[in-house]
């Protein structure tokens, strides 16, 4: 989402690099993903109630 598609009271104080695209869809930390997923695995994700 653009900064100028924004309501102005909501505008975010920074603004993101556009050269960090390059990154996006890219693992950098695949130890530290793989560390992740099996805690996920064993003890899951926390129940959300919808309200």
């Amino acid at each position: 989402m653009k900064t100028n598609e924004l309501k102005p009271s909501k505008t975010m104080p920074i603004e993101m690099d556009e050269s960090l695209g390059k990154f996006r869809g890219k693992n950098l930390f695949p130890e530290q993903l793989a560390k992740v997923n099996t805690i996920l695995a064993k003890t899951g994700l926390p129940k959300v109630k919808k309200a």
